[in-house]
């Protein structure tokens, strides 16, 4: 089990006592106050971080703060959506929330979450050290909305079992390694590659490692990037492994096929790209499984991967805004960091790398990762944005139109996505 993975939090906390007092309020409040905090550390019955939070980070910064408490309120994932919508409606919204960071342009937009930019003491600095793709989740119409709680991202995940059977000795650093590892891999059992779906968590690492973006900079237009030359050669690679039987029809939405959880220590898939959670559900699940991690195959553009996690945010049903922005900051301190590194949580700072890496060895590889990591689009319409980039690759991958006429499609629906948020 993960609690017990990892030695206790206590020592940190301890160690971090000096970085903490920086976090305290200078004045203590008149009376005596609650935050109402909610999150999902606790989402699937795991432990290890809602102990941690509660019995000794929390703890902490109420030490260092008089008169603050800090009611955590843990729910289900995708239970907190749910009531974040239905509180914002009735007006009975938290002080503070861990939020999805595909949730936050949607609810800055709605006006749920405070802008912190420009209004939060010290948000500069606090934004300046944290990784770049991360901060760039909270971002909404030119403003930050929140800052970056915890992150991870996707690596190549393969195995030596998957390497001897291509007769390589490392993973595929490049797409031309792929390509090579996918033509070794013929006549066997083994696809080259396996993933879940089409959506941007799933192409835009190869589009982005290709040279290519899905929109430009000003997020004003997506055709001329989505269709570029550049992003057609990254989903070119997964079209023409797919039409060569090295990437299985789980790709395209077979929801009977294998899943890359089994599949991959099982090998019936030389590699897939996955995050830092699953590790625990492998040790468990195939204890004697040993994955091997590797930055995502670089193309023209680099090895560049997408970013996944929370972020911190402050509600503007907030009646004590001070109060948040102290603990806003407390969330972004060694101590809390650090802590929740323990508990499986990977920190969004870059200087914290190598102290992390030291207490989870594993993370080492999503953190080198993380340098060049990207947000998906952050927009309110991110989802639609999936539903887009789905609908249109598939008949691609099944040789019915071109890579180019469908990520020329996906653009133009994009692109009148894009336009709504400019009104």
């Amino acid at each position: 089990m993960r609690h017990t993975r990892f030695a206790s939090a206590g020592a940190l906390v301890a160690v971090g006592g000096i970085i903490l007092a920086g976090c305290s309020s200078a004045n203590a409040p008149a009376e005596d106050i609650t935050l109402t905090f909610w999150g999902t550390y606790g989402n699937g019955g795991n432990s290890a971080q809602t102990e941690v939070l509660e019995n000794e980070l929390i703890p902490a910064f109420e030490e260092a703060n008089p008169g603050v408490s800090v009611n955590y309120v843990d729910m289900p994932y995708d239970g907190l959506k749910q009531k974040l919508t239905t509180s914002a409606a009735g007006g009975e919204l938290p002080d503070l929330i861990r939020s999805d960071i595909g949730w936050v342009s949607q609810f800055a937009q709605l006006g749920v979450y405070r802008k912190l930019s420009g209004e939060m003491p010290d948000f500069k600095k606090l934004a300046a050290d944290v990784y770049p793709g991360t901060l760039e989740t909270t971002a909404w119409n030119g403003d930050y909305y929140g800052l970056p709680l915890n992150t991870n991202t996707r690596v190549l995940v393969t195995d030596k079992t998957a390497l001897d059977a291509a007769g390589i000795e490392a993973p595929p650093a490049t797409f031309d390694d792929l390509r090579e590892m996918a033509e070794a891999l013929e006549g066997t059992d083994v696809a080259a590659f396996a993933d879940s779906g089409l959506s941007a968590w799933n192409v835009m690492p190869w589009i982005w490692s290709a040279g290519g973006d899905i929109a430009d900079s000003d997020l004003t237009k997506a055709s001329g990037y989505l269709d570029s030359p550049e992003s057609v050669s990254g989903v070119q690679l997964l079209v023409d492994l797919y039409q060569a039987g090295q990437i299985p029809n789980l790709i395209t939405g077979n929801t009977g096929a294998t899943s890359t959880s089994d599949g991959l220590p099982t090998n019936a898939y030389a590699s897939i790209l996955d995050g830092p959670w699953m590790q625990d559900i492998w040790a468990g699940q195939y204890p004697d499984f040993e994955p091997i991690y590797a930055p995502v195959p670089a193309g023209d553009g680099g090895s560049i991967s997408v970013v996944g996690g929370e972020s911190i945010v402050v509600t503007e049903g907030t009646a004590h805004a001070d109060a948040a922005y102290d603990f806003v900051a407390f969330t972004q301190s060694e101590q809390y960091q650090l802590g929740m590194a323990q508990a499986g949580q990977m920190s969004v700072k870059p200087s914290l790398a190598e102290k992390q890496a030291e207490l989870v060895p594993y993370f080492g590889a999503f953190a080198d990762q993380l340098e060049t990591a990207r947000a998906r689009l952050p927009i309110p319409q991110a989802g639609e944005v999936d539903t887009i980039l789905n609908t249109e690759l598939v008949p691609a991958f099944e040789g019915t139109t071109t890579v180019e006429a469908a990520l020329a499609s996906a653009a133009a629906q994009i692109d009148e996505l894009l336009a709504e948020n400019q009104n």
